[in-house]
């Protein structure tokens, strides 16, 4: 078991010191039937245009549209894209939607839904890929932007682990719990089993809430209250506890809840 040693200091706000759009106007050309990207003038097709500028020049209507393909009668894949990005709330409501709500909406199908999911999840596996790659973790906002785009859109609580090296670099993350985080149904010594199989020097936790607010309740204080005692017992440090919400999150360290 290693050992984690002057921690008494560490700032609440880094873990360095551990020891351990829209589309605009368009031209387009009317047909009988559903409009499709080859309707569009020539320099506002959105292939041609990613294809000349890159995907960055596009908005993510454009993007959308690609994804589509084609619209509806009196209504271009474009402009199919961003009415749909309007209903359900940009991309993060996108990720957030389930499929058969995504079919709620006129013109959105469950195979292009579907599409549309994969495609957001592909982007949100690259953020996670990249982060993981980065190496250590020294702060609650990098912590959370490991978590954010995969926990905030959950419909139940979930309670993940992420075990840390003696220099905080990531060694593994695991879901541990899902449901409603109460202190006498969650079993704090499962918190740790990952952690000891690793060999883990300190664990940061995270849970989201699924109802969009990070707020920490009183049951989540209690349990990080406890998560601190039994690291103590076992050298294994807790560094953070992140309540994960809407494009938002709380570091219960930062608040100064929970940690002395």
């Amino acid at each position: 078991m290693k050992t984690n040693n002057g921690s008494k200091n560490r700032s609440h706000r880094d873990y360095r010191n551990s020891p351990h759009s829209s589309s605009g106007t368009l031209r387009t050309r009317e047909t009988a039937g559903s409009f499709r990207i080859t309707d569009l003038a020539e320099d506002e097709r959105p292939r041609e245009r990613l294809a000349e500028a890159g995907a960055a020049a596009l908005s993510k209507a454009e993007l959308l549209a690609i994804l589509l393909r084609v619209g509806l009668p009196g209504e271009n894949s474009v402009q199919l894209a961003q009415r749909i990005l309007d209903e359900l709330g940009g991309l993060s409501g996108i990720q957030r939607a389930s499929v058969s709500e995504m079919c709620s909406i006129h013109g959105l199908g469950p195979a292009k839904a579907a599409q549309i999911k994969a495609a957001i999840e592909l982007g949100s596996r690259l953020v996670r890929e990249q982060l993981e790659e980065r190496g250590a973790i020294s702060s609650p906002a990098e912590a959370a932007q490991l978590l954010q785009l995969e926990m905030q859109g959950l419909p139940q609580e979930n309670l993940v682990v992420l075990n840390l090296d003696t220099r905080n670099r990531l060694l593994s993350k695991e879901t541990v719990y899902k449901g409603s985080l109460n202190l006498s149904l969650v079993r704090v010594g499962e918190l740790f089993r990952s952690a000891i199989q690793k060999n883990a020097a300190s664990i940061i936790l995270a849970h989201n809430h699924p109802s969009g607010d990070p707020t920490p309740s009183p049951e989540d204080i209690a349990l990080t209250r406890s998560v601190i005692q039994a690291g103590k017992l076992l050298d294994i440090e807790l560094l953070d506890h992140i309540v994960i919400g809407n494009a938002r999150y709380v570091s219960i360290k930062e608040k100064g809840l929970a940690f002395s």
